[in-house]
């Protein structure tokens, strides 16, 4: 396994430029001299976004990145489709994972946040999600969403260790958490069900109370752009947002709760006539996933 350097490189603050991927490489900041993704199975520390990938989208704060693979060194066009390993393993390792991505921007990205010749580091992000879909050449991609970890929508966690323990050296290291979303339309939502997990039925009970959690069939965020109502929601247990998040399992039109590599049936859907889930959502959940 690969030794990984997540999180800043020391003497490259954010906005350093570099001429080429020579010196990117010497730096530390990216290795790899062509790939656009520095990861393996076990993780991704770093991408470069360059306009390499037609289905690139560039937000500023927020990227949907393309993964690598099946592409064209001549034409630069898909010509397969592109498979969950390597560099885009890592990338979905790293979300579960919680590790910070440095991006690198190249001269040939979005005009608006890219810079006019060369490349320039523009800090760390963080995968919030990641699936499949048919690109613009007609053939699987795999697509990543990352969000700075500045960005005012999506705070960067405390850190890890109490600064005193970190020593003077002024660098206190900090894992990104999965952020659980509690809104109206949330909490409306499992308590129609109990805080029971529609997949498995399990009621979760604390000290403080029952625990569940709610998970958009849609993601809200771009470009899946999900609405935030009580008909995109499931109430799930921890295990089971997990998994159908990272398209582990998905529900097929009977209701039946399937495992995406085998399509085995696991559970039934449990629903309540207090809760209508709208069938167009779950079709769009199999589409990226199943």
């Amino acid at each position: 396994m690969a030794q990984r350097t997540y999180g800043e490189i020391p003497g490259y603050p954010v906005g350093s430029t570099f001429e080429n991927r020579e010196m990117l490489h010497d730096a530390g900041v990216h290795r790899p001299l062509q790939a656009g993704i520095c990861g393996g199975q076990d993780g991704a520390e770093s991408i470069v976004v360059s306009g390499g990938y037609p289905d690139d989208e560039d937000y500023g704060v927020e990227i949907v990145y393309t993964g690598h693979g099946g592409k064209d060194p001549n034409s630069k066009r898909q010509i397969a489709h592109q498979e969950l390993t390597v560099g885009n393993a890592g990338l979905a390792r790293s979300q579960f994972d919680g590790n910070p991505v440095r991006v690198v921007r190249g001269a040939g990205g979005e005009k608006a946040y890219s810079p006019a010749t060369g490349l320039r580091y523009d800090g760390l992000y963080r995968v919030v999600d990641h699936w499949h879909t048919i690109g613009r050449d007609g053939f699987r991609i795999w697509r990543f969403r990352l969000v700075t970890i500045e960005s005012p929508d999506e705070p960067a966690p405390p850190p890890t260790q109490d600064a005193a323990e970190v020593g003077p050296v002024g660098r206190i290291p900090t894992v990104i958490q999965r952020l659980v979303r509690s809104t109206a339309v949330a909490n409306s939502v499992k308590r129609m069900h109990d805080y029971r997990c529609q997949v498995c039925g399990i009621q979760l009970e604390t000290p403080a109370g029952f625990y569940a959690e709610a998970a958009h069939i849609r993601a809200l965020g771009r470009p899946h752009l999900g609405p935030d109502v009580p008909s995109n929601v499931l109430c799930l247990c921890p295990n089971h947002h997990v998994l159908f998040d990272a398209g582990a399992i998905y529900i097929d039109v009977s209701g039946s709760v399937r495992d995406t590599e085998t399509h085995e049936e696991l559970s039934k859907l449990i629903v309540t006539a207090r809760h209508t889930i709208n069938p167009a959502q779950l079709e769009y959940h199999r589409d990226i996933h199943a």
